[in-house]
């Protein structure tokens, strides 16, 4: 697997899909600290549950759910 095809968004990601979060987009300071805040930092383990109506994941051992624009501004490499 090439190195683009070993990242994602984490809106792109299919339910059971795992990796680590490479970084967290800052097009969006203010949602950037607040995922932060939440443990969304780069090397977390984050696996998908659902995509659908927002995105629910999880984040080492906690369950998130945010708007699909949240889950784009964060970038996984699959495992």
């Amino acid at each position: 697997m090439s190195p683009s095809e070993k990242t994602r968004r984490l809106s792109a990601m299919r339910p059971g899909a795992s990796g680590r979060v490479l970084r967290v987009m800052r097009e969006n300071p203010d949602r950037a600290d607040r995922l932060m805040a939440l443990g969304v930092t780069p090397g977390a383990t984050v696996t998908v549950l659902q995509r659908f109506p927002g995105v629910v994941f999880l984040c080492d051992h906690t369950e998130l759910a945010v708007e699909p624009a949240v889950a784009r501004a964060i970038v996984v490499e699959l495992e």
